[in-house]
């Protein structure tokens, strides 16, 4: 108990000095974490993940596709291909993109959907549209000599980007869309993989890459009766335009006579309420959690600027904001938005000042304290924010977040508070506990019953199953073991893009890799580094690659040794996807079994590797 008081003693004595070095606080620190835990405490429940249901058999409709016209056919192909390509999001776009620049002309796309777009495909509801600048987040903009309208891009314009990447790399030529995997499983004899499809395929692949990305299957609260609505009901991600009306940039204008509710105030709730606000005769916003909203800013692009840009503009730019983002310092700030601002004073910004006053770097605790009360500064602003624009100060209360900046993805927004300033929109604040029940006629919320017309579920997508239930199927490797056998104690990777028993089998997205703001950076390393191992091994007549039994046991070592520095962080956090709902000791949150150095270091890890040229750590054959 004595050494126990005195680490509490020393913490405070350090928090106390770094508040000096950041002049004066207009709160108190201690208080301030109080009210944050009082405040996760209030949402954490018994079967975190558990709350969802899985989107099947009854719930199969909010995952059809409607917009696609019904009847779709063709024949079975019983062919084979070099390369096939699981997902036609950005990472598979990449990957193809890649693997063609690297003369892989056989190439095939399957995609469930009726197009390339990923989740710019799905995603479609009114003001879908980035958070992370255009300009970093677009993929190929330079290849494609293509340059955004906006400084953050709407959902229309990024669709469209992804069908003119497909365009420019002749992808919709073999691709097979509308086409869902059944099976996958690896023939020795032939050393390929043989795909099967709900399309009746059978086709072999020499190499395939795997591009479902890691946001793509809808989830839907587990909410007692929710078979019982008899009003009208959809997921933001399948948006009903026949009867909303509408289109992506809003209009919708068969809602003026009717009674909306939505479930969920994350991202998608915030870009979508806006306009449910402006257009629904009554909106009812039932809110577990509010989201933290800090100005976005946007605005169109200036063709001055454009003309400016030299090339490999795109690559400095992105590696600029990755670096800053990640926590790391930069002469010039070339983005300048919201995200690097919050790190810039988190970590930049807040330390150099406080390095010169004390004459001396900062210890690694010391580092801490800083960016703890820095963010404290940060959130308050945000919550002073939700005070200025909200006229009815209860409401602006129940708004504000009480949580660190990244418990969260922080979101960035210019309307979205000024939509309850309407006298037909009513936020009903759950205090943490969600709705209680859903009924023939509308939800029962704090005890009350709110009669709708139409029930509207921004609740997000599955984060924290497995990856064989995420894709809809497993994958048979050598001998005969599933994937799901081989990783059903956590994942197992090499370098978090290939498995040992796997071989010529590649992951894309967040298996063991490094998480950064802007994914299409990620993706678009790792699709450089797998086409230059394919390629590399091809040069030499080698045609399969496998991690190594060792590899992978030193690699995953290496992940949790790396990968544990957050999970005090998100310990402390407010219940959601980043730390699993908040169950403790649960190790599936969103960025448990990521590499620990972050991207930036991770991104020189590969392009080490790459330069020794010895491919060590996969077995080649």
């Amino acid at each position: 108990m004595c050494s126990e008081s005195g680490k509490t003693g020393d913490t405070d004595m350090q928090a106390a000095n770094m508040a000096e070095l950041l002049g004066d606080l207009d709160f108190d620190p201690v208080a301030l974490k109080e009210k944050y835990l009082s405040e996760r405490d209030k949402r954490i429940r018994d079967d975190g993940n558990q709350q969802y249901v899985e989107i099947t058999a009854e719930f199969s409709r909010y995952i059809d596709d409607p917009y696609v016209d019904p009847g779709f056919t063709r024949d079975p192909l019983f062919d084979e291909v070099e390369v096939a390509i699981i997902g036609g999001g950005f990472g598979g776009l990449l990957m193809a993109a890649r693997m063609k620049e690297a003369g892989f002309d056989d190439v095939r796309m399957i995609e469930k959907a009726g197009d390339f777009g990923g989740t710019w495909y799905w995603n479609r509801y009114p003001g879908a549209m980035c958070d992370v600048e255009s300009y970093c987040y677009l993929p190929l903009l330079e290849e494609l000599n293509y340059m955004p309208k906006n400084k953050y891009s709407f959902a229309p314009e990024i669709l469209e980007h992804s069908k003119n990447i497909a365009r420019h790399y002749c992808l919709y030529e073999n691709a097979c869309l509308q086409t869902s995997i059944t099976n996958m499983t690896w023939e020795q004899s032939s050393q390929k993989w043989i795909i099967e499809t709900d399309r009746g395929d059978k086709m072999r692949a020499r190499y395939v890459a795997m591009a479902n990305g890691p946001l793509s299957r809808p989830k839907l609260p587990g909410i007692k009766g929710i078979n019982d609505y008899e009003g009208h009901t959809f997921h933001t991600s399948r948006w009903d335009y026949n009867y909303t009306g509408g289109n992506s940039y809003g209009n919708l204008t068969n809602l003026k006579d009717k009674r909306v509710g939505i479930i969920g105030t994350g991202a998608t709730g915030v870009q979508c309420i806006p306009h449910l606000g402006e257009w629904a005769k009554e909106l009812y916003v039932f809110q577990r959690t509010p989201s933290s909203i800090d100005v976005r800013n946007n605005g169109e692009t200036d063709p001055n600027w454009a003309t400016t840009l030299k090339p490999g503009w795109q690559k400095e730019r992105m590696d600029n904001f990755n670096t800053l983002v990640s926590g790391g310092d930069q002469e010039v700030d070339l983005v300048a938005d919201g995200w690097t601002d919050i790190m810039r004073n988190l970590t930049g910004i807040a330390a150099k000042i406080a390095s010169r006053k004390l004459g001396r770097k900062l210890t690694k605790g010391e580092r801490a304290e800083l960016m703890e009360l820095s963010d404290y500064k940060k959130m308050n602003f945000v919550r002073k924010r939700a005070e200025e624009i909200v006229n009815d100060p209860s409401i602006a209360e129940k708004l504000k977040p009480w949580y660190r900046q990244f418990c969260k993805r922080p979101c960035f927004h210019d309307e979205y508070l000024d939509t309850y300033n309407r006298d037909n929109v009513t936020l009903v604040d759950t205090q943490g506990k969600g709705v209680d029940e859903i009924t023939s006629k509308g939800l029962i919320a704090n005890g009350k019953e709110f009669e709708l017309d139409c029930l509207i579920f921004a609740t997000g997508f599955e984060v924290g199953t497995s990856y064989t239930r995420r894709a809809g199927y497993d994958i048979v490797g050598r001998g005969g073991q599933s994937l799901s056998e081989h990783w059903s104690e956590g994942l197992r990777t090499f370098q978090g893009l290939t498995s040992h028993g796997f071989p010529n089998c590649f992951f894309l997205v967040f298996t063991q890799t490094a998480i950064t703001v802007n994914v299409p950076h990620a993706l678009n390393e790792q699709a450089k580094h797998l086409a230059h191992i394919i390629g590399n091994a091809k040069k030499q007549g080698l045609h399969t690659i496998e991690a190594s039994a060792i590899a992978e046991d030193e690699y995953v070592a290496e992940i949790h040794k790396t990968a544990s520095s957050g999970s005090r962080f998100y310990a402390e956090c407010t219940p959601g996807y980043y730390n699993s709902e908040g169950q403790r000791g649960n190790t599936a949150g969103f960025f448990s079994n990521m590499h620990g150095a972050g991207p930036v270091k991770f991104f020189k890890i590969l392009e080490d590797w790459r330069a020794q040229g010895d491919m060590q750590g996969l077995e080649l054959s």
